[in-house]
């Protein structure tokens, strides 16, 4: 029923322009198009192509020209002599079709006055618009993605048009995060790629992207595309084990680090202590990564305003981890390298403030200078949570859906994550300035415990323990610097398993401090 409302609208709104015989011909061209797109059937819907192609050629658009559109096919007519021509811009219309008026199209094209050059002036010529929402016929050997499923071709009638100084400008918008690495524009070669109908080149085209679009500048007519190109040694099945390994991970660090929160409010005691209270943010900061991370994946097949929640959550969660790992490392700094004059006035309000925006109890580090009383009052927000806030604030398509594509196969996995490569590159930054801080602290500790000369089975615990947590307090994040050539696979391998799971690995040293320092003082109090 759609399609039929869709083709008696065209038909009404071509019939004043083009002969009824002309508007059936292309009508019934494009139909048997559509439904050959629909089928996956390329063997054939090549053929219909070149028909509806010469069906357009033979018609007699007037000055607004003609335009048709079935669900998968869009076509532009326009008729053009080079006196009277003064550029073109031409953008798709299927976003005021859905009722979105207000949308960014899908897709433009900007023609250059420059396109008419060395035609004689009073010389008609057709130009013929064709959008494509559909890959399949345009299938190369390797079976290559495009950018949305989107193809743009343009052409002059029975001219090429090649060696524009100024270039056509093919615009595609997207909702993803692109750059050099993963895409780039390309035409469409026919009959190129041996036993398939054509092949993918570069040739003759630039590809800038910009926030939100990808911009083609070509210099010749043709069938244009955004190709994906797919990240180096990372197959469909490793992508797989590795989401796999991530949600079983994230999913028993979740339930680790929800216990040992409920075991630290049930012994009461231990919450009076700067340093439990620490380690309890600590907790709860990736009890939310884990959570959010969970999300991402469901609500990325969601509505873009839950996908875009649920990224701003997994973003700032993961900002306020690193955070409070970087608290970690600088507590304890303070606690075997500082140890005496270390009073620091409201000093765990002052790291919820740049780490969480978790209002708690006023306490001095240390362990012998008393807590603060607590203060009841409203929560401030941390520095974490002030950029997730001015992020949605003032550029909030910076979260949203994030394609990770693969070598075989080119399947994509969705998940609600940034689409800035300036986001990408701040987070980036941010990560490795935590992990930096805390690699010096962990050098300071580390000397420091090197001159403990005489009680050398202490010192040897303390050195241990002190390992063990800053290792899993940050450095095994520094495993993502090392995401290049062979390293690669077993980089990512190496990072989901470690990262996961860190809050399995706290809530273990965790419980396994608790029974040492209770052991401790029941052992001290016997005597």
């Amino acid at each position: 029923m759609p399609t039929l409302l869709l083709t008696t609208l065209v038909l009404c709104l071509a019939g004043s322009v083009l002969p009824y015989e002309d508007v059936e011909t292309i009508q019934s061209c494009m139909q048997n198009l559509d439904e050959g797109l629909e089928q996956g059937s390329p063997q054939y819907n090549w053929d219909r192509l070149n028909q509806l192609e010469q069906a357009l050629a033979r018609s007699k658009p007037g000055k607004e020209g003609c335009h048709f559109q079935t669900n998968l096919v869009e076509a532009h007519v326009y008729s053009v002599t080079a006196d009277s021509f003064k550029g073109l811009n031409l953008s798709s219309s299927a976003a005021k079709n859905k009722g979105r008026s207000k949308a960014k199209p899908k897709h433009a094209i900007r023609f250059p006055v420059e396109l008419m050059q060395g035609i004689r002036a009073r010389e008609e010529h057709k130009l013929i618009c064709i959008y494509i929402h559909s890959p399949c016929i345009f299938l190369d050997e390797q079976n290559s993605s495009v950018l949305n499923n989107h193809i743009l071709g343009a052409f002059l009638q029975n001219r090429t048009v090649t060696g524009l100084r100024h270039p056509v400008e093919i615009q595609f918008w997207h909702n993803m995060v692109l750059d050099a690495s993963n895409a780039t524009c390309v035409f469409w070669v026919p009959g190129a790629g041996a036993g398939r109908a054509g092949s993918w080149s570069r040739e003759g085209c630039k590809t800038q992207h910009r926030e939100g679009t990808v911009v083609c500048l070509c210099s010749h007519l043709t069938y244009f595309a955004v190709l994906m190109i797919q990240a180096e040694n990372l197959s469909q099945p490793v992508l797989e084990s590795l989401t796999y390994i991530s949600t079983v991970g994230c999913s028993i660090s979740a339930a680790a680090t929800f216990c040992t929160l409920l075991l630290c409010c049930f012994f009461r005691r231990r919450l009076k202590d700067t340093t439990t209270r620490i380690h309890m943010n600590l907790l709860a900061a990736l009890f939310l990564l884990n959570g959010s991370f969970l999300l991402s994946k469901p609500l990325a097949s969601s509505t873009g305003g839950l996908c875009q929640a649920a990224a701003a959550l997994l973003h700032g969660s993961l900002l306020c981890s690193l955070a409070w790992m970087g608290a970690e490392a600088f507590h304890l700094y303070l606690l075997i390298v500082k140890v005496y004059n270390i009073y620091i006035q409201h000093y765990l309000l002052k790291l919820c403030l740049f780490a969480w925006g978790e209002w708690l109890p006023r306490a001095s580090a240390g362990t012998s200078a008393p807590a603060e009383p607590h203060t009841a009052s409203a929560r401030p927000p941390g520095l974490p949570t002030l950029v997730v806030m001015a992020v949605l604030i003032f550029r909030g398509e910076t979260y949203g859906h994030h394609v990770i594509s693969t070598t075989d196969g080119y399947q994509n996995m969705n998940m609600c994550w940034l689409t800035s490569r300036l986001a990408h590159f701040v987070t980036f930054c941010y990560t490795g300035l935590i992990l930096l801080f805390n690699t010096l602290m962990l050098a300071a500790v580390v000397v420091m415990l090197r001159r403990i000369k005489r009680q050398k089975g202490q010192a040897r615990r303390d050195w241990a323990t002190v390992l063990g947590l800053t290792c899993l307090l940050g450095t095994t994040w520094g495993l993502a610097f090392f995401s290049f050539g062979v390293l690669l696979v077993p980089q990512l391998y190496l990072f989901t398993i470690l990262n996961s799971l860190q809050g399995l690995f706290i809530c273990l040293w965790y419980i396994t401090t608790y029974r040492r320092s209770r052991s401790s003082s029941d052992s001290s109090t016997s005597r």
